[in-house]
C-alpha cells in the first residue's frame, strides 16, 4: 500500500509538472505574438511622422537640384 501511494505521487508530481510547462510556453507565446503585432503595426502617429519626414528630405532634393540647374 505504501509503494502504491509513492507511485500516485510521484505520477500527479509528474503531470502537475507538465501543465506547468505548457501553460509557461502558452503564456510566452503569447507573449511573442503581441510583440510581432506591435512591431507590424506602428500606428498613426508614426506613419504621420514618417510621412512628414519623407516630405521634408524631398524638398531638400527638389531644392538641390534646382542650384544645379
Amino acid at each position: 500500500m505504501k509503494m502504491r501511494q509513492k507511485q500516485v505521487a510521484a505520477a500527479l508530481a509528474a503531470v502537475d509538472l507538465y501543465l506547468r510547462e505548457e501553460a509557461a510556453a502558452l503564456a510566452a507565446q503569447a507573449e511573442m505574438a503581441t510583440e510581432r503585432v506591435a512591431a507590424a503595426d506602428p500606428g498613426f502617429w508614426a506613419q504621420a511622422g514618417h510621412m512628414e519626414a519623407m516630405g521634408v528630405r524631398r524638398m531638400m532634393q527638389m531644392r538641390a537640384f534646382a542650384r544645379i540647374q
